[in-house]
């Protein structure tokens, strides 16, 4: 399992599909334990990634350690990935072209871990892996699709501009590894469509 996700490192770091791997310095491609049962989904990577070719090590990736920390875990027991896997020019928005290009490596993530709960972090990654939007609405949800469960919360980068999400975050992170938990013991849970 974990040669597969080498496998699948070393044909992201040399990718070319799209513009975006002539203005990154790094692709970074996911990071994390290969046996977990939670993925971690972003937007894409920032400076502080693109740097040092490691998703979620900037800013947002301290807060999202901090919350991990908060729900009893930490970022060896998780699977962090991002929808787009190199830095978009001036940490804009990644556009469809580039979403598609990266979109069979995120399939292969998920398709080699098989997790039990896939954490959507922000709008991007609700947008790109369900057609969602209006996170703050729909945060803290239960969401099945295609026999997957789904978890949707903020981006840890919202932090950053409107420190009250801080617990919100924490909050959230506590409640999918509670959903987690009763997942694996059978017990029923809420899902939203």
């Amino acid at each position: 399992m974990s040669s597969d996700l080498d496998a699948l490192r070393k044909t992201v770091i040399s990718c070319i599909k799209c513009e975006l791997s002539k203005s990154r310095i790094n692709a970074v491609p996911g990071h994390g334990s290969a046996k977990t049962e939670v993925i971690f989904i972003g937007e894409a990577p920032g400076r502080n990634e693109d740097l040092q070719g490691v998703p979620f090590v900037g800013t947002a990736g301290k807060i999202l350690s901090e919350a991990l920390a908060y729900a009893g875990f930490t970022r060896e027991d998780v699977y962090i990935t991002n929808v787009v896997k190199c830095r978009p020019p001036n940490n804009r928005r990644p556009n469809t072209q580039e979403l598609d290009s990266c979109r069979n490596y995120l399939q292969k993530e998920l398709d080699i871990i098989r997790p039990k709960i896939i954490c959507i972090l922000g709008n991007t990654a609700f947008g790109s892996l369900l057609n969602g939007n209006a996170i703050t609405k729909n945060r803290g949800k239960i969401i099945q699709r295609d026999g997957q469960l789904y978890f949707v919360t903020i981006h840890p980068a919202a932090v950053i501009y409107n420190q009250e999400l801080r617990q919100v975050l924490k909050d959230d992170l506590k409640m999918l590894f509670d959903v987690l938990d009763k997942i694996k013991k059978g017990i029923a849970i809420e899902i939203n469509e």
